[in-house]
């Protein structure tokens, strides 16, 4: 067991900073990234040997393990609820004032707009999130969540759509 972690811990030192640059490419922040390099070395680790003798590119399953994790990562993010301080950077990004009594009245709208938001599908919402708060491209969301470019490019408009069309009813 112990010459198999020793393999292990040799690809995965050899490897690191592959898969630092891999997970930076396709998480919004630095420490998440690092914390994936380091959820991969940890599940490089608890496999078993018998388990470990069947894997005939242990390169191929480090990168695949890899690609797991920016998906589960990717799953885990959409799901998770909004903070309070992430809703309103997403929201303070998507508001913009009609007229000067519109924006004498940016915290009501910022707040309406907040509620609407987080009445989106939960896929539309985290479109929207990544492309406004993470400033993500179409084909780095598309990539995170496993969907085509023009899947995100519907969500972004749906979901701008909805929020213009509901905010329009508040005025």
């Amino acid at each position: 067991m112990r010459e198999k972690h020793g393999t292990w811990s040799a690809l995965f030192a050899e490897k690191r900073e592959t898969l630092s640059s891999y997970f930076l490419r396709r998480v919004a922040h630095r420490w998440d990234a690092q914390d994936l390099v380091q959820e991969v070395y940890l599940r490089l680790l608890r496999i078993e040997p018998a388990d470990a003798a069947n894997i005939r590119s242990p390169e191929a399953y480090l990168f695949t393990v890899a690609a797991n994790l920016v998906k589960e990562h990717a799953v885990l993010r959409q799901q998770q609820p909004l903070g309070s301080d992430e809703l309103e950077q997403v929201v303070e990004q998507l508001v913009a004032p009609i007229n000067l009594e519109a924006d004498m009245d940016s915290e009501s709208r910022q707040r309406r707009l907040g509620a609407l938001i987080d009445r989106l599908s939960p896929k539309c919402k985290a479109v929207l999130i990544m492309h406004y708060r993470d400033e993500l491209s179409y084909r780095e969301i598309a990539e995170r969540m496993s969907i085509s470019t023009h899947m995100v490019k519907k969500y972004v408009v749906k979901g701008l759509a909805a929020c213009r069309q509901r905010m329009a009813e508040y005025e």
